[in-house]
C-alpha cells in the first residue's frame, strides 16, 4: 500500500521537504542530490537481509547475491580511486575513521589532527567526540595570516609530539593537500597517515585534486558530498601490506594492513551492513566512472571559484582568500553578523548554508563568526558560473537585510522561481 494511505503524516512531511529541496538552493558544502537509480537501491528490499562478515564470507545463510552486489561495490570504488583493497561497509564517514582507529590504535595513543575550529572534523581528534576521549589528540591548523596549513609547522608539531597517527583532510578547508610532505612527515616519526578525503572525494576520483592513494597509509571518505551518493563511508588502501605497528593475530602472526582493517569495521565498530546502502553506495560508483561525472566535477570547482570571486568582489572575507575545491569558508566579522544570524537569515531566503567557526574564532560553535558554502548540490541541478553570482547577489542583499523578514521573503520568491526550474536529481 502506498505510504499516503499507510502513515498520511510521514508522507505529508516527506513531500513538505521534497517541494523544500526543489524550490531552495542548497549550498551546504556537504550535501548534494542523487540519483533516482541510487534512491531505488537504497529504497530496495535488500533492507531486508543481514549479512554480517564478508562477500563468501558470512555469518548468515542466503547471501549469494548480496554478496555480488557488494563485490561489485568493492571493484568499482577501488577501479574510481586506484585502490587495492576497500571496505565498502561503514555506515558513515565517522564509522570509517572510528573503524581504522581501532583497527590500528591502542586507547591513550597519540594522533595528530586538523583542529576542529581551523576546518577540521569531530572525529580528527574532538575533545566532544570519541576521537578525542579514547585517544590523545593534539592538533596543528591554519595559518592566522594566510589561512593555509604551513607543512613547516605540521611537521615541527610531529617531532615534539611523536604521533601514533597523524590525519589530513578537513571539512571547511578550501585548498588542496600536499599528501606527499605529510607522508615524509609521519615516515620521519613512524605515524600511520590516515586521508579523510570525505569531501573532496569526487574531485579526487575525476583527478581534478591531489591523489591521496600513492602517499597515504589508510584512505577514508563518505560516499555522498561530492561522490553524490548515499550517506554511507568506505574505507580504501593504495596498496595491500603487511602491518608494520606490531598488531598481530592470536597466533602471533603479523597480519595484512587489509584484514586489521576489516576487522575494525566488523566485528570491531558494526554489525550487520546495510546491504540497501551498499548496492546504493555500487550504484553512485559506476556513475562516478562514466565520463560526464568528470564534467560535472569540473564544473563544482568552476562555480566554486566563480562563487568565491563574486564574494571577494562584494568584500566578503574568505579563509585562504579564495578555494580550490567545491567550498569556501567566509569570515563574516567584517559584515558585522555572525555565522548563526546568517544562516538564519538566508533560510529565510531560502538559501541554505551551515554557519561555521573560523580559525581563530572568538564565538563558540554554536553562534560562529563564519558560514561555510558550497557548490556540489546547485552543480548537479544545473546551474552554472552566472548562476552563482546571482545566487552570491541574493546572499549578500539577505545578510545586509537579516534583520529584515519581510526583505528576506522577497528574496526567497525569487530564489524559489529560479531554482524550481531546475531538476532535483541527476
Amino acid at each position: 500500500m502506498p505510504l499516503t494511505t499507510t502513515d498520511s503524516s510521514i508522507a505529508s512531511l516527506i513531500q513538505k521537504e521534497h517541494q523544500r529541496q526543489i524550490e531552495g538552493a542548497e549550498l551546504i558544502a556537504s550535501e548534494n542530490f542523487t540519483s533516482d537509480s541510487v534512491m531505488s537501491a537504497q529504497g530496495s528490499i535488500l533492507t531486508n537481509k543481514y549479512a554480517e562478515g564478508l562477500p563468501r564470507r558470512r555469518y548468515y545463510g542466503g547471501c549469494k547475491f548480496v554478496d555480488e552486489i557488494e563485490q561489485l561495490a568493492i571493484d568499482r570504488i577501488c577501479e574510481l580511486f586506484g585502490a587495492e583493497w576497500a571496505n565498502v561497509q561503514p555506515h558513515s564517514g565517522a564509522s570509517a575513521n572510528s573503524s581504522v582507529m581501532l583497527a590500528c590504535l591502542s586507547p591513550g595513543d597519540k594522533i595528530l589532527g586538523f583542529d576542529l575550529s581551523h576546518g577540521g572534523h569531530l572525529t580528527h581528534g574532538s575533545p566532544v567526540n570519541f576521537s578525542g576521549k579514547l585517544y590523545n589528540p593534539v592538533f596543528y591548523g591554519v595559518e592566522e595570516q594566510t589561512g593555509i596549513v604551513n607543512m613547516d609547522i605540521v611537521a615541527e608539531i610531529a617531532e615534539r609530539e611523536n604521533p601514533k597517527m597523524i590525519i589530513c583532510g578537513a571539512s571547511a578547508y578550501a585548498r588542496d593537500w600536499d599528501y606527499a610532505r605529510f607522508r615524509e612527515i609521519a615516515d620521519s616519526v613512524g605515524a600511520i597517515l590516515l586521508a579523510d578525503v570525505s569531501h573532496p572525494a569526487g574531485l579526487i576520483a575525476a583527478k581534478l585534486l591531489k591523489d591521496p592513494m600513492p602517499h597515504c597509509h589508510v584512505v577514508t571518505t563518505t560516499t555522498h558530498k561530492t561522490l553524490r551518493g548515499p550517506r554511507g563511508g568506505v574505507i580504501m588502501i593504495g596498496k595491500d601490506y603487511p602491518n608494520p605497528w606490531g598488531k598481530t593475530n592470536p597466533k602471533g602472526l603479523i597480519r595484512p594492513m587489509s584484514a586489521i582493517l576489516d576487522s575494525g569495521v566488523f566485528p570491531g565498530m558494526q554489525g550487520g551492513p546495510l546491504e540497501h546502502v551498499v548496492a546504493a553506495k555500487a550504484v553512485a560508483f559506476g556513475e562516478a566512472l562514466q565520463p560526464q561525472y568528470k564534467y560535472y566535477c569540473k564544473q563544482v570547482i568552476a562555480n566554486a571559484q566563480a562563487m568565491a570571486a563574486a564574494f571577494v568582489d562584494r568584500g566578503y572575507d574568505l579563509i585562504s582568500g579564495g578555494t580550490d575545491n567545491h567550498l569556501m569558508l567566509i569570515d563574516l566579522r567584517n559584515k558585522d553578523i555572525t555565522g548563526k544570524a546568517a544562516e538564519i537569515a538566508l533560510g529565510l531566503a531560502d538559501i541554505t548554508v551551515n554557519k561555521n567557526m573560523v580559525p581563530f574564532d572568538t564565538r563558540s560553535p554554536f553562534v560562529t563568526s563564519g558560514m561555510r558554502v558550497g557548490t556540489p548540490a546547485v552543480t548537479t541541478r544545473g546551474l552554472v558560473e552566472s548562476d552563482m553570482e546571482q545566487l552570491v547577489a541574493w546572499m549578500d542583499e539577505a545578510i545586509v537585510n537579516y534583520s529584515n523578514e519581510d526583505a528576506l521573503r522577497k528574496i526567497g520568491v525569487a530564489v524559489k522561481a529560479k531554482m524550481s526550474v531546475y531538476p532535483l536529481t541527476v
